[in-house]
């Protein structure tokens, strides 16, 4: 519930902002599987490396749970 509430709270900011619906489903989560170390905490190990995330621009407002 918690999950569904954070994204109705996002969702009105990125509508405020114009931007487009949430279309990811939440479900429950699968068993986690860390990477191999030399995979973790890419981008701050290589600065310029690639990542195609842009982001919005768009914070989830405090104490939105």
């Amino acid at each position: 519930q918690a999950a569904e509430r954070s994204r109705a709270r996002y969702q009105a900011e990125l509508k405020k902002r114009g931007l487009a619906p949430i279309s990811t489903e939440i479900v429950d989560a699968p068993p986690f599987y860390y990477a191999e170390t030399y995979h973790q905490q890419y981008l701050a190990k290589n600065p310029n490396g690639y990542c195609g995330l842009g982001g919005t621009g768009v914070c989830l407002p405090e104490n939105s749970t």
